[in-house]
């Protein structure tokens, strides 16, 4: 172990130490050269080793003119070796007790002064420590039920997600109900499928769809936030009883509509990319920008153009914008062609 831990009251245990210990229980004797020769160790670390032991009252002699000696059980002397250890956790543990205290009157000032001087029906909260401590306390708060939409499919974090779930864990262990909305696109994401699996084995619920409305996390139907339209890392705190019901309002729709989460294996990836495939054509057709179809559909702006330079090889077309209108005409899209007049 470490001078570091040492310093710190904790028991200086080496693995020479684990092993001269097992060695002496084995047979062996006290005398480092014989340790050395049988163990494949340099004298001066065997040497050592039985320094230690005998030190921390692992070791005891037979006879104190002797090189014999014998082990000592571990657990006779384990109250002893960890008791500085813990003393100093309790002294840190004091002083965590003292620092929560102080921040709980500071809690108090910044909510008292929230009500009393200003508005925060909409809040903006700029940076991404302070979402996080808000989304939280929120979760921590929440009783009923957290809906989220979340766009996006193949750019997760597998440690944000382990960080999530646990905070997953705390709402479903209050059977709190909860329900997430992903793009077909994470279907395709390991990290995604792994961090479904676990939470649905806890409780949660998720579905997919082919387009989503954008991001949103809805607390009791009383809470939701919204990303900051600047692209940071902010958000945008809403707690107007009427905004947040028509956004819960729009999330159930999508809901809905939407189909149970499982891996694209599972579900049959041909049915997946086809669902994929004919949003993009639809999108194509309204003019979309390559960009804002990615968006849209939670995938990389590659993948994007992969799928639309297909679409633009099956139709013969030399540009998006007239694969877009032979896909109309073709009525390969949910929308009519503007000169058919809406006849087959």
């Amino acid at each position: 172990m470490s001078e570091q831990n040492a310093s710190q009251g904790s028991p200086s245990i080496e693995e020479d130490d684990i092993l001269v210990y097992g060695w002496i229980v084995d047979g062996g004797s006290g005398r480092a050269e014989q340790a050395a020769a049988e163990l494949g160790l340099p004298p001066g670390r065997a040497a050592a080793a039985l320094r230690r032991l005998a030190g921390l009252g692992l070791l005891r002699t037979v006879r104190a003119t002797s090189d014999e000696v014998m082990a000592v059980d571990p657990d006779a002397v384990a109250a002893t070796l960890t008791a500085p250890l813990r003393a100093t956790i309790r002294r840190q543990e004091e002083q965590l007790d003292l620092v929560h205290g102080k921040i709980d009157r500071l809690r108090d000032h910044f909510f008292a002064g929230r009500s009393g001087n200003r508005d925060f029906t909409v809040e903006v909260i700029p940076t991404l420590e302070e979402v996080r401590a808000a989304l939280n306390r929120a979760s921590a708060e929440c009783q009923e039920e957290v809906v989220s939409s979340q766009p996006g499919g193949s750019g997760r974090v597998p440690e944000a997600m382990e960080e999530a779930l646990g905070r997953d864990h705390a709402l479903l262990s209050r059977n709190v109900r909860m329900r997430t909305l992903y793009h077909h696109t994470a279907r395709f994401n390991g990290p995604s499928q792994a961090y479904v699996a676990a939470a649905t084995a806890l409780g949660a619920e998720y579905r997919t769809s082919h387009e989503l409305f954008g991001r949103v996390i809805i607390y009791d139907k009383s809470l939701a936030f919204l990303p900051d339209r600047t692209g940071s890392w902010g958000a945008v705190a809403v707690r107007e009883p009427t905004v947040v019901g028509y956004l819960h309002d729009i999330f159930e729709q999508y809901w809905i509509r939407a189909t149970p989460f499982s891996d694209a294996a599972q579900d049959g990836l041909e049915r997946v990319a086809k669902e994929i495939h004919q949003t993009i054509v639809d999108l194509l057709a309204a003019g979309l920008k390559d960009e804002s179809i990615a968006r849209r559909l939670g995938m990389s702006l590659r993948t994007a153009r992969r799928h639309i330079a297909d679409i633009m090889e099956a139709l013969g077309a030399e540009s998006r914008f007239q694969a877009g209108v032979l896909a109309a005409r073709a009525q390969l899209t949910g929308r009519p062609h503007e000169g058919s007049g809406g006849e087959s």
